[in-house]
């Protein structure tokens, strides 16, 4: 959970909990001490946050969390402050501007010295709030001028947490606001003594504060301002001043404190503060698994980078009805109207996007990245057609001229075991076409590759690099079929050796050189090293086949295109051929950066490749198993949001499927809790009584495609996703009437994944 900013994760509450029955009597600042160390939770001066680690701890204990140890009575004696008179007197002031000789804004630099007692006393005698401890980082101002002496009192302290105007103005997420509000500083306190009547002495005042501000502010907390609010009660004052002095009036806050609301007005203290506020962090992604996840869903996003904790539940709550509903629409899934217009609430929140969404499930998968030497991750492309509701805004068009469709296009990466179990999501872009933007593919050889729909093969490829980094232990391979054939995309993957391989198929009509011959000529005067029998998926109306084909290798180095300043790049081709002539003979021409020593590593490279149709069964599994196009959201960031669920779920549906092939014989239980594989069989064998063992993995996903409509022939083989998925569906519903009858509990899926149980996968 995040707690004044920071994530406190299961495994440091436990070491707080271990440290306080450990220690009874160690002191609370003690222990903040002890988990700003285990945090590095420090300030921008480098030292510890004590005081917020504390508020933290607090927080916790209010909610159940935690118990501290008691709080310890401390007696200080107080140094006495010099200056401190009871009464500060001031002669009646009226004159011009000039005649107060010149005027200076000077820091209090001490809370013991002089100064800091005028400052108290004037705002004790003369502000209507008083002079009320200062929150946060702060600097204190005395007006003085050069004739009269003191003439009034100034205060700045740290940005306030969240106003909805104010973020709104600027342009926030809750992101860019947690990484940005260092940046921006609140004037509490302005005043100048009542005795003081001079025209436009209160805008002078504010223009020389503001001069110095920065710099003050810097030298004092190493972090240089570039926005001060301030609040003005419209019950008492008009805010003239601040507004003679150019500052902008926002919004009102909320007034929950005294129930005033006040005025909201800001003042820019940079060109680009705007930009630079707007700016959100790059925050790194993490191997993160939830030991103590309830469920499957919380298992995957119990990681949300969201610092609403009812936005998080409500995503796994959306998640399960998802799944155990994947056909069915939003109201259908959510099965009541209060959890429907919960999903549609959610939704519709500018704070949820399908990144959000997808991260944490990214940093689980990392976790079951670890458990293989070798993990496949190909990327696609596919459209996703809505024009079936043209009223939704921000749709664009996915086809040509002649094929009118509107939608959104998707470009994701998952990662796979060589056997073909997904693992999870690495990566998705979503977009939409712009459609006032005609003729862009005529031009595009003019155009830079940042301006291309083709960087997003390099973006993908540099989350798979991000993603490495972090499984130094497991071999990430990037795969792309004919459109990932970009020159830049191999400079990309050449860039680190101990990045992510890359595997693409060449694109013919690209006419890659080497040393001067046309790259299909250069392999086809290879010698053939070996022949090897592999089987073709089926692929529209083409039916599944085996081809006898022949293999050739060799080191290659490709020439780079022409009217570039590219050098030329080394690699390795593996050229596959069907000798025999049968319609659309395989003709493969592979290019990798990864080492072709041999026919076994041409082999297995042609493996590899073969992996990458694991992405298609997904995407028709999102397509057509969750039934995406018919989501009716009204516009396209909702339906981008809905998407990044969707996706999870599809993963699942397929994740279930290829379980019952790699683990077959081992107990459902690894997947289905108790009261599911017991509907199961009692919905299966339509018997009131279940066995007294749970079925096999395999069995159990046999009875699940078998009511999703799989015959389960001989020649049949296992169910696939679309059996699957149909059965799901029913299997929700026994499960619900087997609880009923049975008076049990409704189930949590299960959280735990039986990666362990996997036969292990072979290195590159």
């Amino acid at each position: 959970m995040r707690i004044c900013g920071q994530e406190f994760s299961t495994d440091i509450i436990n070491r707080i909990t271990e440290v306080v029955a450990k220690i009874p009597s160690i002191s609370r600042r003690h222990l903040s001490r002890q988990v700003c160390e285990w945090l590095d939770w420090r300030t921008s001066k480098g030292t510890f946050q004590e005081g917020s680690c504390r508020k933290a701890l607090a927080n916790l204990q209010r909610q159940g969390t935690l118990i501290l140890p008691n709080c310890e009575e401390e007696f200080r004696f107080q140094k006495k402050r010099e200056g401190s008179t009871g009464t500060i007197s001031l002669p009646d002031i009226s004159c011009s501007l000039p005649e107060l000789g010149s005027i200076e804004v000077t820091p209090v630099t001490s809370r013991y010295s002089r100064d800091s007692g005028i400052w108290k006393e004037l705002l004790q005698q003369h502000h209507y709030l008083g002079c009320s401890t200062l929150s946060g980082a702060q600097l204190r101002y005395l007006i003085k001028s050069s004739t009269y002496g003191c003439l009034g009192a100034l205060a700045f302290s740290s940005g306030t947490w969240a106003l909805k105007d104010r973020d709104h103005s600027i342009g926030w997420n809750d992101a860019a606001r947690m990484a940005n509000l260092k940046y921006v500083v609140t004037n509490d306190r302005f005043l100048l003594v009542p005795t003081v009547q001079v025209e436009n002495l209160a805008s002078h005042v504010l223009a020389l504060a503001l001069k110095r501000l920065p710099r003050d502010w810097e030298e004092r907390y190493q972090v240089r301002p570039l926005l001060v609010e301030t609040f003005v009660d419209p019950t008492r004052f008009d805010g003239t001043c601040y507004k003679a002095a150019n500052w902008t009036t926002v919004g009102q806050t909320a007034g929950r404190r005294d129930g005033i609301k006040k005025n909201i007005l800001l003042y820019p203290l940079a060109d680009d503060w705007r930009e630079r506020l707007q700016r959100e962090p790059v925050v790194p992604l993490k191997a993160a698994s939830c030991p103590d996840a309830a469920n499957w869903a919380e298992q995957e996003f119990g990681g949300l980078r969201l610092y609403d904790q009812r936005l998080k539940e409500r995503l796994v709550t959306i998640a399960q009805d998802f799944y155990n509903r994947p056909q069915g629409d939003i109201p259908e899934a959510c099965g009541t109207k209060a959890r429907t217009m919960g999903a549609y609430r959610f939704l519709s929140n500018k704070k949820v996007t399908m990144d959000v969404i997808l991260t944490p499930h990214t940093e689980a998968t990392i976790e079951r990245i670890k458990e293989h030497r070798l993990v496949l991750a190909p990327q696609d492309t596919t459209t996703l057609n809505y024009g079936a509701h043209p009223a939704t805004l921000g749709l664009g068009p996915i086809n040509n001229i002649a094929n009118r469709a509107t939608g959104l296009l998707l470009h994701d990466t998952l990662a796979f075991t060589p056997d073909g179990t997904p693992l999870g999501i690495l990566d998705a872009q979503c977009w939409a076409r712009d459609p006032e933007d005609k003729g862009k593919s005529e031009r595009r050889k003019s155009l830079p590759i940042e301006e291309k729909e083709s960087m997003k093969w390099l973006r993908s490829f540099r989350r798979v690099a991000e993603i490495q980094k972090l499984c130094p232990e497991t071999t990430l391979v990037s795969v792309g079929d004919r459109e990932a054939d970009i020159y830049e995309l191999f400079l990309e993957a050449t860039k680190d050796p101990h990045g992510p391989k890359l595997l693409v198929r060449a694109e013919k009509s690209r006419e890659r050189q080497v040393e001067q011959e046309h790259l299909w000529e250069h392999m086809s005067g290879q010698k053939v090293a070996g022949t090897l029998k592999v089987r073709l998926p089926r692929r529209d109306e083409k039916k599944a086949r085996e081809a006898i084909v022949d293999f050739r290798f060799a080191a290659v180095e490709l020439t780079p295109p022409k009217d570039t300043k590219y050098q030329p790049l080394k690699i390795w081709a593996v050229y596959v051929t069907e000798s025999e002539p049968v319609e659309s003979p395989v003709d493969w021409m592979l290019l990798t950066t990864a080492e072709v020593k041999d026919f076994e590593d041409a082999k297995q490279r042609v493996e590899w490749y073969s992996g990458r149709w694991g992405i298609e069964v997904y995407h028709r599994t999102l397509k057509t198993g969750c039934r995406i196009k018919d989501r009716q959201l009204g516009t396209a960031d909702r339906l981008e949001t809905c998407l990044g669920i969707d996706m999870v779920v599809a993963w699942r549906i397929y994740h279930l499927t290829m379980l019952g092939r790699e683990i077959p014989e081992h107990p459902c239980t690894v997947f289905f809790e108790e009261v599911e594989w017991k509907a199961l069989c009692c919905y299966y064998f339509q018997t009131p009584e279940p066995p007294a063992e749970p079925p096999t993995m395999k069995q159990a996903v046999c009875m699940v495609g078998s009511i999703g409509g799989h015959l389960g022939r001989t020649g049949d083989g296992m169910p696939g996703t679309e059996c699957i998925w149909r059965g799901i569906q029913r299997l929700d519903v026994a499960v619900d009437m087997y609880a009923i009858f049975k008076h049990v509990p409704l189930p949590n899926i299960r959280r735990c994944y039986p990666y362990d149980l996997l036969p292990p996968a072979s290195g590159p």
